[in-house]
């Protein structure tokens, strides 16, 4: 990638106004061209404070993570080169975005996973639910896959053109297992670098709640095996597989 690339940040947001102010102003503004809060559904003041700090700011009405990145690459322009999406519950730490951006600027990856696990996780920032889970997941695709992850985290910068192939489609709590899933299918390359992770500002959606844990849980596993038979045989096609 010759010259500057063309960075865009997506963060998805549901009822964040206690975290998203201090989420934007921590992002590296150099490194970044325009950064995108999706409003997902939020009956606070997110979408009041994401422009105050900031960030342009649409609206996605129909609930589920998923669905808020869709609409948020919806709105990505074509001459944009990286694609970066973090949360919006202060959890991630947006000055690592640099790391997540140095492998595909030097040609090394063309998806990058911010991974919690090779970082500097705080304590208690990962709930047992969310750390068994994410294990389960790993394990499920190194044995599925035959591929080894440490994480499936939320942190993660992507070339467009590659997002755009791989034709995105889960609206809910499967959408990163089936990133993983589609890069490997289409033969790009993913790699892994640590980032640290803290304690969110408020009661996590999803992991927060035991129905939450279970319906996301369900959801990643079911995923995982869809996207089983493609990948092996988008592995047996490849030279050298």
């Amino acid at each position: 990638m010759t010259g500057r690339a063309r960075v865009r940040v997506v963060i998805p947001a549901m009822n964040e106004e206690a975290s998203i102010g201090r989420v934007l102003d921590e992002i590296p503004r150099e490194w970044i061209d325009e950064v995108i809060v999706v409003d997902n559904g939020s009956t606070d003041r997110t979408a009041e404070l994401a422009r105050a700090h900031g960030a342009r700011v649409v609206r996605e009405p129909l609930p589920g993570y998923g669905a808020a990145c869709q609409r948020g690459l919806a709105e990505i322009d074509d001459d944009t080169d990286v694609v970066v999406i973090l949360d919006g519950d202060h959890s991630d730490y947006p000055e690592d975005l640099p790391r997540l951006l140095e492998p595909i600027l030097d040609d090394r990856a063309d998806l990058v996973i911010g991974s919690r696990v090779l970082g500097d996780a705080e304590p208690g920032a990962l709930p047992w639910n969310q750390r068994w889970g994410n294990r389960l997941a790993c394990f499920l695709m190194r044995v599925g896959y035959g591929v080894r992850f440490t994480d499936m985290g939320p942190f993660r910068a992507m070339r467009r053109e590659h997002l755009v192939a791989w034709g995105m489609r889960d609206r809910t709590f499967g959408w990163n297992v089936e990133m993983a899933a589609r890069a490997l299918v289409h033969g790009s390359r993913i790699v892994e670098v640590p980032v640290r992770y803290r304690r969110r500002i408020g009661t996590s959606k999803i992991t927060g709640t035991v129905r939450g844990t279970v319906r996301a849980g369900t959801k990643i596993i079911a995923t995982i095996v869809r996207f089983l038979p493609a990948v092996r045989r988008a592995k047996r096609r490849r030279p050298g597989s």
